[in-house]
């Protein structure tokens, strides 16, 4: 059997009524807290406050919070007038049952209520977001379906304009080929009528036919440019220089971790049909991710998802295609696979050096915020105290480790309960 408590204190007003229940050492989620308009029940084992109210009050603007190992309950009075007493003066235990019996139905009532506006809530949202996604994925198509007919379009004159020059390239040398033989006949008529009338001067206008012959052929060249030149450009590359003391030099490190970027920059996987649709220049990650940067500018978070799906499908060693996912998927609230990107962002963040210091950073937010948000806050300080470690200056992380410290401590408010 409980044992009541008696060492309650109550207050009032003309509109409100405020009692203070004294939890005695027990733990926030030992103590079940029960309102209704007409019963108040508190039950922290083996200690039971129950209230049955002098009015009924306004349950929906009514709470109840839990600070400093006291519930207070604030409750708001349907009728703004002074009560001459906290709880109705009855010692008749069947009626006590009775409206013990209806608050809990009603309680019940309330809470089932709760749960199918919930569940249509979640419904409606999983509706809309459907519904976006599939007029995103029409207007991709479209947009991708009027890049390819204007290609065609493009494909189509290029060869026309194509066939026309071949066209005339194959006139103009009939034209040459029927000049010279024109040239050849007539060379040949002149010799022959000299020959047969034994001119003397046979052997100057033979050369003069032939200066004739190559003058054209000279001019018809004249059209063509002469070939270039060749030649070598000789490239030197400046070293890398890292930002690093040399007695804390960490270069074969951070020589191994720009192996990785280079290498990931050439691994590219296009097995994925959806990305056959894209125009050979614009298929590569460096381009997509720019994409989804630009949408995620704008708040179309589902549209830079897709755009980071599509870049991964591309290449998976590139780390802040997950870490950019991670963002998006903390917008739309999406906190378990949030963490599973950053989680794969930091993977591929290795070895930590300092050119991607930043990097890191971010992936270990995005991560503990999302701990967070799932109230995981243990998990959450572990990422944001990685995060100080490579950032120990940054005040807004100071500030907003400090923030969880506070709520694991149980200093900062804790969740109403109504």
């Amino acid at each position: 059997m409980p044992f009541l408590v008696s060492d309650y204190s109550w207050t009032q007003t003309d509109s409100t009524v405020y009692i203070n229940v004294p939890l005695k050492g027990a733990k926030f989620g030992k103590v079940d807290i029960l309102s209704t308009d007409e019963y108040i029940k508190v039950h922290y084992p083996p200690y039971l406050f129950e209230a049955f109210l002098f009015e009924p009050v306004d349950d929906d603007r009514s709470t109840a919070k839990i600070r400093n190992g006291v519930a207070v309950i604030t409750l708001q009075k349907r009728t703004s007038k002074m009560w001459e007493h906290l709880m109705i003066n009855t010692s008749d235990k069947d009626k006590k049952k009775e409206i013990r019996e209806q608050s809990l139905l009603k309680y019940q009532e309330k809470l089932s209520a709760a749960s199918r506006s919930k569940a249509e809530k979640v419904q409606t949202q999983k509706k809309y977001a459907l519904e976006t996604m599939m007029k995103l994925e029409k207007e991709e198509r479209d947009s991708i379906q009027k890049m390819k007919d204007n290609e065609q379009e493009k494909t189509t004159a290029e060869l026309a304009a194509w066939q026309l020059r071949q066209k005339q390239r194959a006139e103009d040398e009939a034209q040459v080929k029927l000049q010279s033989q024109e040239d050849y006949q007539h060379k040949k008529k002149t010799m022959t009528e000299m020959q047969e009338n034994g001119c003397s001067d046979g052997k100057n206008v033979k050369l003069d036919q032939r200066d004739n012959s190559d003058t054209k052929y000279k001019k018809r060249q004249a059209g063509l440019s002469a070939p270039r030149l060749t030649g070598n450009i000789q490239v030197t590359f400046t070293p890398r220089v890292f930002p690093t003391a040399l007695r804390e030099s960490r270069v074969p490190e951070e020589e191994e971790w720009l192996k990785k970027q280079a290498e990931a920059r050439h691994t590219v996987n296009a097995d994925a049909e959806e990305l056959m649709d894209l125009r050979k220049e614009d298929r590569t990650p460096d381009w997509l991710k720019d994409k989804g940067d630009k949408f995620f500018g704008t708040g179309d978070y589902l549209s830079a998802v897709n755009a980071y799906n599509q870049a991964i499908r591309l290449n998976r060693k590139i780390p802040a295609l997950y870490s950019n996912r991670a963002a998006c998927h903390l917008k739309l609230m999406n906190l378990h696979k949030a963490i599973e990107d950053s989680s794969q962002a930091l993977d591929l963040l290795t070895p930590p050096v300092a050119a991607n210091g930043a990097a890191r950073v971010r992936a270990h937010v995005r991560r503990g915020s999302a701990f967070c948000q799932l109230e995981l806050y243990a998990e959450g300080l572990q990422d944001y105290e990685a995060a100080l470690k490579i950032d120990p200056h940054s005040e807004t992380l100071h500030a907003d480790a400090q923030k969880i410290r506070d709520i694991i401590q149980g200093t900062a408010a804790n969740p109403e309960t109504q």
